[in-house]
């Protein structure tokens, strides 16, 4: 990917984050409900509550509060918490961390596993490893993330106790954190029982997000290998004497890994929502926990806070989606 690639896609970035913005914020404002009215004490006077909407800009008609509230965001400031009375930017920042953590370790499982059970389909053709496979797809893709979660909860966490099923670290546990990365940080400083104790937290809620996209890697993972199988590059591997698994994950799996790497780039994104439910089931600090928060109180500043930034991660997911393009052929480099 070119820099001129990159600078006009960054270009182009603004027009969409300005897009998400003005439509989430007219939205929140044209459905019924008052967010002061859900923070104001019992028997406060008329006074205090339009001294409250003045404070928040809620006293000003939508295109005004709109103006202030892109002004202030373009310096960095996504307003007040109503609920938390908290800045939301510095929320989001003590939150995203953990969620990142979440997503990341579980596009790690679903990538490692999918990758691994697509190429074992087209080793093993036709026989009984395909079958297995092809059922472990059926059924990831069947069950939503969330049915994943509870059944992971009730059979690893209540029938056979072998995991925590709440929380990011045990309380306990003394680890006096410089940054909300909690897992690199153990792991740049060699705290390796933080580690651990982060990992046994984070597998269950992990693999309830990269089991349906494991199960649909591994559909496309056969399906592009299958087709990359009969290609000339290939047959031309096999004239030079390489094994099967040497064409398989050295020479056909490049090329049928671009399919699965759209798919991947496009999943990552609804994984990062999809930990809404997955954070409320698990009870884990990450935002998804913070955005169901948010809604419930009609937090109007954070939920702009919090749909702001799904968008900002959304566009960077797809710029490194290109860039993994360019890297795995060369033919699809764009400039």
């Amino acid at each position: 990917m070119s820099l001129a690639y990159f600078l006009r896609r960054l270009l182009l970035a603004v027009p969409t984050l300005l897009g998400v913005a003005v439509i989430v914020f007219v939205l929140l404002r044209v459905v019924p409900g008052d967010p002061i009215s859900m923070m104001i004490p019992p028997g406060a006077s008329a006074a205090d509550i339009e001294n409250l909407r003045s404070l928040y800009g809620f006293d000003k008609s939508i295109p005004q509060q709109f103006a202030l509230w892109i002004g202030d965001v373009m310096r960095g400031d996504l307003g007040v918490s109503i609920s938390q009375r908290q800045d939301v930017m510095r929320l989001v920042a003590s939150r995203l961390p953990a969620t990142l953590e979440l997503c990341l370790v579980a596009i790690v499982l679903a990538v490692a596993s999918g990758v691994a059970l697509g190429v074992a389909a087209v080793y093993w053709r036709r026989r009984w490893p395909e079958a297995i496979v092809d059922g472990f797809s059926g059924v990831g893709l069947a069950i939503p993330d969330f049915l994943w979660g509870l059944l992971f909860i009730l059979i690893l966490g209540v029938l056979i106790p072998i995991l925590p099923v709440s929380g990011r670290l045990d309380p306990r546990l003394e680890f006096d954190a410089a940054t909300p990365f909690y897992l690199f940080e153990a792991l740049i400083t060699g705290r390796l029982d933080i580690v651990g104790e982060l990992l046994q937290h984070l597998i269950l809620p992990a693999l309830a997000l990269a089991l349906p996209l494991a199960a649909a890697l591994a559909r496309v993972i056969k399906t592009s290998l299958a087709e990359a199988m009969n290609q000339d590059y290939v047959m031309l591997a096999r004239v030079k004497g390489y094994s099967r698994s040497r064409i398989l994950w050295r020479v056909a799996l490049r090329n049928a890994l671009i399919p699965a790497v759209t798919l991947t780039g496009v999943q990552f994104t609804f994984l990062v929502g999809g930990t809404v439910l997955i954070e409320t089931i698990f009870a884990y600090p990450g935002i998804g926990n913070l955005a169901i928060h948010a809604v419930v109180q009609r937090d109007l500043p954070l939920i702009q806070g919090l749909v702001l930034t799904f968008a900002v991660l959304f566009v960077a997911i797809n710029l490194l989606v290109d860039a993994t393009y360019s890297m795995l052929n060369p033919r699809v480099r764009v400039r």
